[in-house]
């Protein structure tokens, strides 16, 4: 499979390595610190798309996949010293993770230098695939942008005001700078905008000055809530009663463990990028059966975007027949692959995965431990105009 040509000719001594040759894959993520849980969900993911695309063997073409995990704890300089390690001293093909836009955005100048190819998942920034980008980057997660351009078609309408809440980084900025711009010509403005620290739990202060730039606004009025980790501000703007002033909380989806606090909001619309009821589709009917019978639980939100860079790091080693980096890039420019959101394809001029997102409405069953994102609409590839950023 890996190319091992001397003088036009394969020797003997190479064909034998080739054979025995294992594929290597580092997955480097925050395993520990806020996003932990999002860590587990995209490992248990990962390998279980690895299983699933290779039927259970972990080989492709008789060559054994061997993943290599490392923990960046969340710290920027950690990923970067990680990847450097990966390629030059483990020698893996490829790399996938993180968690953290900003420790991704630390990562991706590694994989130019080393011109080796990082699938990013689930990091989600604009900028990742935007003007940071380069072309050894390729991301199966979603991007702020579908975020915003799927929450603004579920929320916007005439003389509809929405202000926004969001952590001041990478992952807070690039979504609201995305929604404000989905939201131009639909008649729907941001009013006003709020960012805080990643480790806020009192949003007191932040909470009225919104309330103070919405109250006198006539229409309806909304709060889009962007976050992500624990201390969700939503449940605490709640109890200072944003309803007073005829203020609606909104937001996008989150794990499992995130939606119980939804369970306050019944009838609240958005849009997600994955609750495990909604796709049918056999990739997700195998996910969930294989998830609940190992863990006792559903598949999750990270889950699912684990599972299908797994799959497409199979499916692109297998159509390129090599691990080689410029044949891993010019199989998946364009490469279509099947993952349990259905059919994702990288976009060739940025390398980002286009797929579906749901536009959901709250329902709470008190027989269930978190609120259900019931589905209103699937936007699929084609209503979602997501803008390429990385000119």
């Amino acid at each position: 499979m890996k190319r091992t040509f001397v003088a036009g000719m394969v020797s003997a001594l190479a064909l034998a390595t080739t054979a025995a040759a294992d594929i290597k894959i580092a997955h480097i993520y925050g395993k520990t610190g806020p996003y932990e849980a999002y860590a587990k969900q995209s490992h248990d993911g990962l390998m279980m798309g690895l299983e699933y695309a290779t039927g259970g063997t972990m080989e492709i073409d008789g060559e054994k996949i061997i993943v290599i995990e490392k923990d960046t704890q969340l710290k920027p300089e950690n990923g970067r010293a990680l990847l450097e390690e990966a390629y030059g001293d483990d020698e893996v093909d490829l790399a996938i993770g993180p968690v953290s836009s900003g420790v991704a955005l630390a990562m991706l100048p590694v994989a130019e230098e080393y011109e080796k190819i990082l699938i990013v998942e689930p990091a989600v920034a604009d900028s990742i695939t935007g003007e940071n980008w380069n072309r050894y980057i390729f991301r199966t997660g979603r991007n702020s942008s579908q975020d915003a351009v799927s929450n603004a078609i579920a929320l916007a309408g005439p003389n509809v005001h929405i202000a926004t809440l969001a952590q001041d980084y990478a992952f807070g900025r690039d979504g609201i700078a995305a929604f404000k711009e989905a939201l131009d010509g639909t008649g729907t403005d941001v009013t006003h905008e709020e960012y805080v620290p990643t480790d806020t739990t009192d949003f007191t202060a932040a909470a009225e000055r919104i309330f103070n730039a919405m109250k006198d606004l006539d229409g309806e009025k909304k709060l889009f809530v962007i976050w992500a980790g624990g201390g969700n501000p939503m449940s605490k703007v709640n109890a200072m009663d944003p309803g007073r002033f005829g203020i609606e909380i909104a937001t996008g989806g989150n794990i499992l463990a995130a939606l119980a606090a939804y369970k306050d909001f019944p009838g609240m619309e958005g849009a997600t990028y994955y609750y495990y009821e909604i796709p049918q589709n056999p990739v997700n009917d195998w996910l969930v059966k294989e998830h609940m019978a190992r863990f006792g639980t559903p598949p999750d939100f990270f889950t699912a975007g684990g599972m299908a860079a797994g799959i497409a790091a199979v499916e692109a080693i297998k159509k390129a027949g090599s691990t080689d980096t410029e044949d891993l890039i010019a199989t998946m420019e364009g490469m279509e692959w099947e993952t349990p959101k259905g059919k994702m394809v990288f976009r060739p001029e940025d390398h980002q995965a286009l797929q579906s997102m749901y536009h959901f409405k709250i329902r709470v069953d008190p027989d269930v431990d978190w609120a259900i994102p019931e589905l209103v609409r699937e936007l699929g590839i084609d209503d979602l105009p997501i803008p390429v950023r990385n000119k």
